[in-house]
């Protein structure tokens, strides 16, 4: 059952467009609504306390940004992820995050970037010694909002955005494969590194290594991932 925000339940109001939106483009992403389930507008209408027209309004929004789609016979249903479809955002995630990583160093003080090097050492190769992969992948959303600020382009974190909306599990399952952690954990010190010297060029090489990295892992072991 999706339930609604704790702000709006404590305003008493109905939820606005937005809100219903982050709430169900979250369930999507994490798998709480997993592939291939089917939304109903009634049901969230009544869960929501909301019109129909609203839900559909929403529903809108998620289908463009391809997280949903509308199938004959069935209605409206969460997006199943091809292996296609995934190399094509490896692909473009490898030239969008490179660029982001390369204008985040430009833009931003080297030291800017002393605490999440501080926060990928031990700390992390204890959390992923450990198999806390949560944690890790904690730290990976901190460093990733921290470039996106620091790029400071609106239309590159739209794209971002979108991304990570569609690549948030697969992330998570290509974590959690033996070794690739402890892998990216050193790949993400070698791009920090090269930040913190504000080497902007080498971080963003760096950066599209790791992405393509992630994507022969996901090549390898795409039947258990999808």
């Amino acid at each position: 059952m999706v339930k609604r925000s704790v702000k709006t339940a404590v305003r008493g109001e109905k939820p606005q467009v937005d809100e219903i939106l982050e709430v169900l483009r979250e369930k999507i992403a994490n798998h709480d609504l997993p592939p291939g389930c089917k939304l109903r507008e009634s049901a969230l209408s009544e869960e929501f306390g909301v019109s129909r027209a609203r839900i559909r309004e929403v529903f809108g929004v998620i289908e463009e940004r391809s997280l949903i789609e509308r199938i004959p016979n069935r209605g409206v249903v969460v997006t199943r992820l091809t292996p296609a479809q995934a190399f094509d955002l490896f692909d473009v995630r490898e030239v969008l995050e490179g660029l982001a990583i390369r204008l985040a160093t430009q833009n931003m003080p080297p030291e800017t970037w002393q605490d999440l090097v501080e926060m990928f050492g031990e700390p992390a190769e204890k959390g992923v010694r450990e198999g806390d992969f949560e944690g890790y992948m904690e730290k990976l959303a901190i460093l990733r909002h921290r470039i996106t600020n620091g790029a400071d382009n609106p239309l590159l974190a739209s794209q971002l955005d979108r991304l990570d909306d569609q690549t948030r599990v697969l992330v998570k399952r290509l974590v959690i494969l033996p070794g690739r952690a402890a892998e990216g954990l050193v790949e993400h010190r070698q791009i920090l590194a090269a930040m913190r010297h504000g080497d902007a060029e080498e971080a963003e090489r760096l950066k599209r290594e790791n992405i393509r990295g992630a994507r022969e892992c996901f090549r390898r072991y795409q039947k258990l991932i999808l």
